[in-house]
Formats: structure tokens, sequence, C-alpha cells
């Protein structure tokens, strides 16, 4: 039993989990990726009773991080965990991977949160400050302001993309003590000094122009506190290194992007994470290099399953099975072997 009173079974061993096998015509990583991008199909939430929640943030900013809760159908009993969704770059609560996620775990009896990180999506006007990285701070804050009664059954976290990267950042920092029963990154950069190379990469240029145009219009949104030189830097960027450079590590107090991204890549946390964490990652993901993955002996921390398919793409994961993408069914097999249903112990004693 951990520090919060909740039982963390130990990590299954990736063997349990079905092989990806791509579904026609979604053959290699960029159609993967892109069918995720340009077919947008928005899991419908309408069954599910629906709750917004603002989380104030402690650091004396003023600012909140707005989330949107919802709760199965029929509440299943014993009580299953909480799942806290975390978008990736440019994402808010309404992304598509999210919606689709959400739906899953809530057909299976799991109550959902999305969060939107600082500044984005809903949250945008609540904030005068913006998410990066590694803003694993803001997280910490989110979970600590979750009403008791929703976090009763204890929590778990899936990050997707940069989320991702944060995610295993703050379980690294954390170790036994995060709050966490179990937690899962999906399409994480592990390396940010390599996957900012890796998108300025001729065959990437489309993939980059798409999401700095995305960091454009979040970054310069009604409600962001700016000055005119930094509106202008925003403007100006013409590769995500340089939007970093001169805008995400200058604000955030980092001497610049290769600082910025090694005080904030999530391998350097990844020996830290105490809870189970299963971490999904294809290895012709276009956005995301593999060296990092690869490179890694995952055996070094026995809390990490790593499944590594040779191909899915970014957060794409088209597989055989057309009713929910590969990673929802591998993330809907992982939490109730890490994170049983039912109250914690110590509860159910009382």
């Amino acid at each position: 039993m951990d520090t919060h009173g909740l039982s963390r079974a130990p990590a299954p061993d990736a063997a349990v989990f079905p092989p990806f096998v791509a579904r026609a015509p979604w053959w290699g990583g960029d159609l993967q990726t892109l069918r995720s991008v340009l077919i947008r199909r928005h899991a419908t939430l309408a069954e599910y009773p629906v709750e917004r929640l603002a989380l104030p943030l402690d650091d004396g900013s003023g600012d909140r991080l707005l989330a949107v809760l919802n709760r199965p159908a029929r509440e299943a009993e014993p009580a299953r965990p909480l799942v806290i969704l975390v978008h990736g770059l440019t994402g808010l609560e309404d992304s598509f991977y999210l919606r689709n996620s959400a739906a899953h775990l809530l057909a299976l009896g799991f109550p959902v949160l999305r969060l939107n990180l600082r500044g984005a999506g809903p949250s945008r006007p609540y904030c005068r400050f913006q998410y990066h990285a590694g803003r694993s701070e803001d997280f910490a804050a989110a979970l600590a302001a979750l009403p008791p009664p929703l976090t009763a059954a204890g929590m778990v976290a899936v990050g997707y993309s940069l989320g991702g990267n944060m995610l295993l950042k703050y379980l690294g920092e954390g170790g036994a003590a995060v709050p966490l029963r179990a937690a899962v990154s999906v399409s994480a950069p592990l390396d940010l000094a390599a996957t900012s190379r890796w998108m300025m990469r001729r065959r990437n240029a489309l993939y980059q122009g798409y999401l700095l145009r995305a960091m454009r219009r979040e970054a310069l949104a009604p409600g962001a506190e700016l000055s005119a030189d930094e509106r202008g830097v925003i403007r100006d960027a013409r590769s995500i290194w340089e939007f970093d450079h001169r805008f995400s590590a200058p604000r955030n107090g980092f001497a610049g992007a290769e600082d910025y991204y090694e005080r904030n890549t999530a391998r350097r946390f990844l020996d830290g994470i105490a809870v189970p964490t299963l971490v999904i990652y294809a290895l012709d993901d276009p956005w995301i290099p593999a060296p990092a993955y690869l490179a890694r002996d995952w055996r070094r921390n026995p809390n990490l399953v790593p499944l590594l398919p040779p191909s899915g793409g970014h957060v794409g994961f088209q597989g055989s099975d057309p009713r929910a993408a590969w990673h929802d069914r591998c993330i809907a097999r992982f939490l109730p072997a890490v994170a049983p249903e039912g109250r914690p112990q110590r509860e159910r004693e009382q």
C-alpha cells in the first residue's frame, strides 16, 4: 500500500496485449497519422452525464484549468478509478483522440476527465500564461484541486504526444508519492530536441507547417498576456525549434530551445517512475523519432511496460477492430490489471 492508501498492482507483461495489425488501406506511419488528422470522427458522448470543472493553479497567477467530466451512464459497482486524459500540442478537450478514448472508457464504466492544459481550448480565457512540454507542476496542482469524492476510488492518467512527455516527467519527478495508481503515454516524444530536429526534415514540412499554424493560433488567442515583441516572435517563427527558442523558452525561464528541451525531456525521468506505466509508441511514427525508444533498456524500470509495434503512426493505431483504436483497446486492458475495480482497501474496512 502506497502513501495515498491506494493498492498498486504490478505492471503486466507486454505479452498480454493484442498485436497491432493495421486496417486497410491505412498502411504505414504517414497514412495512419493522416487518417487521424483528416478523418476526425468524434465519438458521441451525449449519453454520459457531463460536468464542467474549473481547477485553480497554486502559483499565484490566478490562472485556472478547465476540464470536462463525464460519468458512465450507469455507475459501476464497485466504483472504478477516475481516468484523466491529457491532450497533446495544440490539443484540447474535444480533440478527436480524447473524445474517442473517453467514449471507449466510459462504455467500460470508468468516469473520465478531459483536462485542458494552461491556455489550451476552453482554458484560454482563464489563463494569462501557456502550457509547455514540461509544465508538470500544473498537472500536480490540477490533481490536488479535484474534489475528493471524485477521486475516492483512485486516479489514473493518460497523456498523448506532448501531454505524454509532460505526464512521464511528472511521474518521474514524484516517484512513489504521486497520487496515481497507473498511467499511460501514447506517442510521447521521449527526446524533445531530437523530435524538434526530426520535424525540420524536408519530408515533414507539411506536418511542421500544420503544427506551427496551430501553435500560432493558440498562443495569440484572446486572453493571452503577451508583449508586442512576443507577438511578433510568434508570427515570425518559421519552425517549431525557432518558436520554442524565441518564445517558449525565454517566456518560461529557459536559456533557449536546447535548455528548454533538455530540462523537460521525458527520457531524463523514466527511471524515477514508480507506478505501473504503459508506454505506447509506433516505430514508424513520422512525428517522433524512434532512437530514444530503441536505445532505452526498458528492463531498468519494471514499472514501465513498452508497447512498440513497428507500425501505427502518430496517435493513429487504426487496427483490425474498427470499433476502437488499438491504443484504446490496450489502455482498456491495462487499467483493470493495475487499477482494480473497487475502492481502496482502507475505505472498505472503515
